[in-house]
């Protein structure tokens, strides 16, 4: 006997569906089904984290973790990438190693609907589920009024979003901001700059504030100082920053972190942000304590005269390692559920 067309759309709107963060360096994909709790409408149950340069396409991460899952039946999905969609479905990525095609991925794994959201559109959809132990309040009050709240953080690039309360719903505004020109105050910095500057003219904030711009960063200084040795990976410069054993690591991290202070001040400011900043990415974690005590916070909150608004914003910085999917899936069931 068939299915009515009512338990079936039931059922469909029920089912497990997958959800993927698809980062520079790292594809973090879940099984997820909606909860019925609005305090944390997705569940996850199954989770897995994959290295981009280990495979040749995401088709094939989606296939893997899919044949991982036995006997369940998945007919859905949404992945969580920076980058621009063509009208074809191809997303342009600029730091993963291979494009994404949407098309490609539907017809190959047999999904019936699979759609793409910005990265930190997906992170900003989460955000406002994460619970208090995962956050630790770097700046401002505990709490403040609804208002547009900024989510952002470094990773392999450096992402950003705008969350916006309305009457009908959030908004979600996905930005480029990584993409726009780095601005510096001091003179060591604005001498990095320019060091920077010998490789283009336009240096993009996460030309410094990411992975890579670390490693940028450490590099600048060591041409500085007359050195043009090769500079360690991300990893190593930030071991070496907080354990203290290697004095330009330390100064390239606490560039780092002022440089991230203004840049998301100047941020919070063009945006309007009155109701929060969610740091997050998978570098800032690791650098809790180096960031609570670098210059981030004074360089956030000298912005002249703006300097009493932006202390009235709380700036928190998230630790859910789960975030983006999270978030992808909450905006999946967001979009399927709107008419």
């Amino acid at each position: 006997m068939s299915t009515p067309p009512s338990a079936a759309g039931t059922s469909a709107r029920n089912a497990p569906f997958v959800a993927a963060d698809v980062g520079g360096t790292h594809v973090r994909i879940g099984l997820v089904e909606p909860s019925g709790d609005p305090r944390h409408p997705v569940r996850v149950l199954h989770y897995r984290k994959y290295a981009c340069a280990q495979w040749p396409g995401l088709a094939d991460i989606v296939e893997d973790f899919l044949a991982g899952l036995g006997e369940v039946r998945v007919e859905a999905g949404v992945i969580a990438s920076a980058g621009y969609a063509l009208e074809d479905g191809t997303v342009i990525t600029v730091n993963l190693p291979w494009r994404i095609s949407l098309a490609a991925i539907r017809e190959r794994l047999g999904l019936r609907d699979f759609r793409l959201v910005n990265d930190f559109e997906a992170v900003a959809h989460a955000a406002a589920h994460v619970d208090a132990s995962e956050v630790m309040r770097l700046a401002g009050p505990l709490t403040a009024p609804p208002g547009p709240t900024l989510v952002v953080g470094p990773g392999t690039g450096l992402g950003a979003a705008v969350w916006i309360p309305g009457p009908a719903g959030p908004v979600v505004l996905a930005t480029e901001a990584g993409q726009a020109a780095l601005t510096t105050r001091t003179e060591r910095e604005m001498a990095v700059l320019r060091e920077l500057q010998r490789r283009g003219a336009h240096v993009a904030i996460e030309h410094a504030l990411s992975g890579p711009g670390l490693v940028n960063l450490y590099a600048a200084l060591s041409a500085l100082a007359g050195d043009a040795g090769e500079p360690p990976a991300p990893d190593a410069i930030t071991a070496a920053a907080l354990s203290g054993e290697d004095p330009r690591a330390v100064e390239a991290l606490d560039l780092f972190c002022g440089l991230l202070g203004s840049t998301i001040g100047d941020m919070a400011l063009l945006y309007g942000v009155s109701g929060g900043i969610h740091l997050a990415g998978g570098i800032l974690p690791r650098i809790r304590d180096f960031l609570a005590a670098s210059r981030f916070v004074e360089r956030f909150l000298d912005k002249g005269p703006m300097r009493e608004a932006l202390e009235r914003i709380p700036v928190k910085l998230v630790e859910h390692g789960q975030l983006g999917v999270i978030g992808a899936a909450n905006w999946y069931l967001g979009q399927r559920a709107a008419p």
